[in-house]
């Protein structure tokens, strides 16, 4: 019997300044119309995420693709992990800069290797292999962000808080998105260019399976966004995942892990759930998250809870 479809998707999770709240919400809008345009015609729910996510990349509001933070040397570099939870199947990069759509790389990953996870060099050599055009890395540089790491590390020179490590008032626009096809199969995928001022190298939660992105048809489907390595030490998006497959709802799922992420280690960001059921979470303890989700009943977005 076929499955009515969702989408969920986000666009990071900190405290948005007024000025730039439309331009989250109209690019997690745009997002969620491109993924359900593919649902809506029978595709995956991995086709669904993969669009999704590219239209995200593709947005400079957000910190994926193009626009991304930068790090301390001045450079782009993105992670990207996609999980099909009818297989367990997962592809992942991380710390690429010749990639426009990490996104796109992190499936041709999950889909053409045996592998799970490639990095750097080795990952643009991967994506060459299977088609994808590299870029330059200063095409991915915009201005915006060489004035934005320029203040980071005055302020850090100066003894004021590091960006890198802030609080929830520093900018965290990773983006995701969590899809139910009509197969009955759930699907999720998580992309970013971490966080600003990095050290070269540094990997963050996003790319890595069960701590930013998780996918399993048994349980849930997650993509998280914030501050990445206190979500890595708690598996956070397989802890989500879990508490759904032991019989919570994924919002009791979502709203438990999020407030475990500030009790346990003081850690902020947000995450999106959702289960083979169709059934959805969405929690988040920052002052602002950008989210939208669509099923056959109701669309709506929104950046608080």
């Amino acid at each position: 019997m076929p499955q009515t479809p969702v989408l969920v998707v986000h666009g990071g999770a900190w405290a948005m300044p007024d000025e730039v709240l439309e331009d989250h919400l109209r690019g997690v809008r745009q997002a969620l119309a491109t993924g359900w345009r593919m649902l809506e015609r029978g595709a995956t729910a991995m086709d669904a995420v993969e669009a999704a996510v590219t239209a995200m990349e593709d947005d400079e509001t957000f910190d994926a693709g193009r626009g991304s933070f930068l790090t301390r040397n001045a450079t782009v570099q993105l992670d990207a992990l996609m999980m099909d939870g009818a297989t367990l199947r997962a592809g992942g990069v991380g710390c690429v800069e010749r990639i426009r759509n990490p996104i796109q790389a992190a499936r041709l990953v999950l889909e053409k290797s045996l592998h799970v996870y490639f990095v750097a060099e080795g990952a643009e050599k991967f994506a060459e292999e299977q088609g994808m055009k590299l870029c330059e890395n200063r095409e991915l540089v915009i201005q915006r962000e060489v004035d934005r790491l320029k203040q980071a590390q005055i302020k850090a020179a100066a003894g004021e808080p590091d960006a890198t490590f802030g609080g929830p008032e520093f900018g965290h626009d990773t983006v995701g998105a969590v899809a139910l096809d009509m197969h009955g199969n759930i699907a999720a995928g998580t992309s970013t260019g971490g966080t600003l001022n990095k050290a070269p190298g540094r990997v963050g939660d996003s790319s890595l399976i069960g701590c930013g992105c998780y996918a399993d048809n048994m349980s849930a489907a997650a993509s998280c966004t914030g501050w990445g390595e206190p979500i890595m030490k708690l598996v956070l998006a397989k802890r989500a995942a879990d508490r759904v497959r032991e019989g919570r709802s994924p919002e009791a799922s979502c709203i438990e892990c999020i407030n475990y992420l500030k009790a346990r280690l003081n850690g902020h960001g947000g995450m999106i759930l959702l289960d083979a059921q169709g059934r959805i979470g969405i929690s988040h303890n920052t002052p602002r998250m950008a989210w939208a989700y669509r099923n056959i009943q109701k669309e709506a977005s929104g950046t608080k809870i």
